[in-house]
């Protein structure tokens, strides 16, 4: 290819663009398409086309990465221009809707995605049958900014100038595992003895061990005969009796298949609602957030033991 361009005959297409810059911003294809939730050939192939479009190279290739060619780099800044005011013009539309109707996308996190959106979403279809509700289930911090949702629910404060936060609960998360193991495991009565115990892992296990560590239990891998690619799947595994899990209090407490290791929870963390403060202003997006403000601290909490 070659690096001549003539601006008057390029059509710009934003999906490839974006792909583009996502990728810039990523590093590799592979990064590249998990954040944009779609296939590596997919994404390889919108670059591959914008380059031809555009008459020039815009990555090579070092290693298993990318690295922006010289034209990329000083093309990367222009896009992710476009990208801000792309995603400006969208919020601003978004903010001036009126009728409390149409599309409104919360992303959390598997567990909470899995555990504490239906009986919102329920009550929200009773109240408000005009608004549709995709649920993003995801651990990654999705860009509110670029519309990738309109309401976060996160576990910290958010930290860009743009974004609005409303702490709504503290949640609390503890040990669980089912009686058949706990009965195979034998008495348990301090965080120190959980060393010998068999723990249900995550794909990113060092993360995890690291923080069982710091709880002074002395876990390696050997303690790990099982793990989970998502926090779903990690919590039925634990609830196949394979091994000690973490689960939120109020969702452990409540699952008759799974008790408590110990009796005080191991975990303590905020739960803030995040948006854009653009889409404050939307009727649909306000109504969803005062909705799960309502009813994210009782579902929450503990239950009865």
């Amino acid at each position: 290819m070659h690096e001549r361009m003539d601006w008057r005959s390029v059509t710009f297409d934003w999906n490839r663009a974006r792909a583009f810059l996502v990728t810039a911003e990523e590093g590799s294809l592979s990064a590249a398409a998990r954040a944009l939730n779609m296939t590596q050939p997919t994404l390889g192939r919108q670059v591959a086309a914008l380059e031809e479009e555009l008459g020039v190279t815009l990555f090579e290739r070092v290693g298993r990465g990318l690295v922006l060619t010289r034209t990329g780099a000083l093309l990367v800044d222009h896009v992710r221009l476009m990208g801000e005011a792309a995603a400006s013009v969208s919020l601003a539309a978004s903010g001036q809707a009126e009728t409390v109707e149409g599309h409104v996308a919360v992303t959390a996190s598997e567990i909470y995605s899995q555990w504490l959106m239906p009986p919102i979403l329920r009550r929200l279809r009773d109240e408000a049958p005009g608004i549709s509700v995709e649920v993003v289930a995801s651990n990654q911090i999705r860009d509110l900014k670029r519309r990738e949702a309109d309401i976060a629910i996160r576990n910290a404060r958010p930290d860009q100038p743009d974004l609005i936060g409303k702490r709504v609960a503290e949640d609390r998360a503890s040990f669980y595992a089912t009686p058949d193991y706990l009965a195979r495991l034998g008495p348990v009565a301090t965080e120190a003895e959980l060393a010998r115990a068999d723990f249900v892992g995550f794909d990113d296990n060092k993360t995890f061990i690291d923080a069982l560590v710091r709880h002074g239990i002395a876990v390696t891998e050997a303690n790990f005969p099982a793990m989970g690619s998502s926090h779903p799947v990690h919590w039925e595994l634990a609830c196949a009796g394979l091994g000690i899990g973490v689960g939120p209090c109020g969702l452990g407490d409540a699952d008759p298949r799974m008790r408590r290791v110990l009796p005080e929870p191991a975990f303590t963390y905020p739960v803030w609602l995040v948006a854009h403060r653009e889409l404050r202003t939307s009727p649909r997006v306000r109504l969803v957030w005062d909705l799960l403000a309502e009813m994210l601290p009782g579902l929450l909490e503990d239950a009865p033991r």
